[in-house]
């Protein structure tokens, strides 16, 4: 393959993953306007009802459970059929999906729609990721997938703001109507641009690479680092939007998107440089580092109104409208989120990418690192909505930093203990 055409791989997968960042960070930034408008407060199941902080997490476990479920069937047809086949079937299905959200008029079909965008999501995510670290070559495969990270990052900033400025002006419906264009402009240039992929992988590969030892080293954080992410990447939209009664902030749709947006610019610019630094500079290192500083930022969440009432932060602000005190200092951590994950992606990433290539499944690679990471994902959101509802707004982040500290103590012990105490620097 040349390398004019090797370009145009990368960048028809860098539109997908463009397309289908445009569409999960949608819902993450209507998900407080979602729990005022349903009403998790009222919902029933055969006369019962139902914990709101049940229902609330439901809104994005009932996502987690459907992707949990579709990681091993689309790894496995990834690796053993034709990749660009699979990933085509998925952004068709993804366009379909999207058009049925505006039709959602209870907690029950929301949670059953993002349960089918949740196998959408994974399914694009394994496909393009897969064949992102199949094309780089060995030494530029971090600087690859975060330039694939950087795109889906630059669709979460457009989506956030352009999700929250529609839903202002016209509600729900039209924003899905995007969306579901996006995909339809993803599938036409996928089909157009990107070549078939011969690679075939007779057998199971996830056997073999669960007992990876690097794999099973780095999992022994990521499975911790889950439930740090799910939960505080997703209530910090929720801490912005929802009514102060519930314990938010009550701000209007396009300051939520300000706080998605401030995490995902920080990520973003910061994924089109440590990829490369992560290539030249080893894996663990970079995951330690950033993890770390995700747990310790996400403590620092609950400071946010003590903050701002000292810095006197409650403005009215064009657009935005009035915003309380806690507010600006939330969008400042939440940016500093962005810059710690930046850190741990790409290089994450990039350790699934070498190993499942060496050992001949690179898209059972990217489906171990998913399924890793589902009991957090699943479990994640339940548990914050159960604090959310039963202790407070400020507990959710607590427990979700909690998560991170221990993940990247446990990942330390274990790579000194199996790899050496120099492991962190050369592994």
């Amino acid at each position: 393959m040349s390398n004019g055409d090797r370009r145009s791989q990368f960048w028809a997968l860098y539109v997908t993953r463009f397309a289908e960042g445009f569409g999960f960070i949608t819902l993450i930034t209507l998900l407080g306007p979602y729990i005022n408008a349903l009403d998790p407060q009222g919902t029933t199941v055969l006369g019962l009802t139902i914990s709101a902080g049940f229902v609330i997490g439901m809104y994005t476990t009932g996502f987690t459970l459907a992707q949990t479920v579709a990681v091993v069937p689309l790894a496995w047809a990834g690796d053993r059929f034709d990749k660009r086949t699979v990933l085509l079937w998925v952004l068709a299905v993804g366009a379909v999906v999207y058009a049925l959200f505006p039709l959602v008029d209870s907690s029950g079909s929301f949670i059953l729609i993002r349960a089918l965008q949740g196998v959408v999501v994974t399914g694009a995510g394994l496909m393009t990721l897969s064949l992102v670290g199949q094309i780089a070559d060995v030494g530029t495969r971090a600087d690859k997938i975060g330039k694939a990270n950087a795109a889906s990052f630059a669709a979460s900033i457009l989506g956030s703001l352009s999700a929250g400025g529609i839903y202002d002006a016209v509600g729900f419906g039209p924003v899905f109507s995007v969306i579901a264009a996006l995909m339809a402009i993803a599938w036409a240039i996928t089909w157009r641009v990107l070549d078939a992929d011969e690679t075939r992988v007779e057998g199971f590969p996830f056997s073999d690479l669960a007992v990876n030892r690097k794999l099973v080293t780095v999992s022994t954080f990521r499975v911790q680092y889950a439930f740090a992410v799910t939960m505080v990447r997703t209530w910090i939209p929720i801490y912005a939007g929802t009514s102060m009664a519930s314990g938010g902030l009550g701000v209007a749709g396009v300051a939520i998107a300000v706080t998605v947006t401030a995490e995902k610019a920080t990520n973003m610019v910061g994924q089109l440089f440590t990829g490369r630094l992560s290539d030249g500079y080893g894996r663990s290192l970079f995951v330690f580092a950033g993890g770390g500083a995700y747990g310790v930022i996400a403590v620092l969440i609950p400071f946010a109104p003590a903050v701002g009432a000292v810095l006197g932060a409650d403005v009215t602000a064009p657009f935005l409208g009035d915003l309380p005190p806690a507010y600006l200092p939330l969008v400042a951590l939440s940016g500093l989120l962005g810059v710690a994950d930046s850190f741990r992606e790409p290089a994450s990433m990039a350790l699934f990418a070498d190993e499942g290539t060496d050992e001949g499944g690179v898209a059972s690679s990217f489906g171990i690192r998913e399924l890793v990471w589902r009991p957090g994902s699943v479990a994640g959101p339940l548990i914050a909505g159960w604090l959310m509802v039963e202790v407070s707004m400020a507990a959710v982040f607590y427990v979700g930093g909690a998560f991170a500290i221990t993940g990247v103590l446990a990942f330390l012990t274990v790579l000194a203990h199996d790899h050496g105490r120099t492991a962190l620097t050369t592994w």
